[in-house]
C-alpha cells in the first residue's frame, strides 16, 4: 500500500490556437491522509452535522408557528 499513487493529475486543452494553452494541476497529498474517506465515514460525518442543527432548527419551527399563530389571532380580531 505504500506504493499507491496519490498524485491528481488534470490538463486543460483549449481548442485549436496557436501556441501551447494547456495548464496541468498537480496534487501531491504524500503523508497526508484526511483527503480519503470511506463512504461509512462520509455518512457518520454527514449524520453528526445534521444532529448538530436539530436545536436551532426545532426553535425556529416554533417562533414560525407562533408568529403563524399571533398573524392568524390579529386577523381574527381585526374581521370582528
Amino acid at each position: 500500500m505504500e506504493n499507491d499513487d496519490n498524485t491528481l493529475d488534470i490538463q486543460q486543452n483549449v481548442g485549436n490556437v496557436e501556441g501551447d494553452f494547456s495548464k496541468s494541476i498537480t496534487i501531491d497529498m504524500d503523508g497526508d491522509d484526511t483527503g480519503e474517506m470511506g463512504d461509512v465515514e462520509a455518512v457518520i460525518d454527514l449524520t453528526y452535522n445534521i444532529f448538530q442543527y436539530i436545536p436551532e432548527l426545532v426553535f425556529v419551527s416554533i417562533y414560525a408557528l407562533c408568529m403563524y399563530a399571533a398573524v392568524l389571532y390579529i386577523t381574527k380580531r381585526i374581521k370582528g
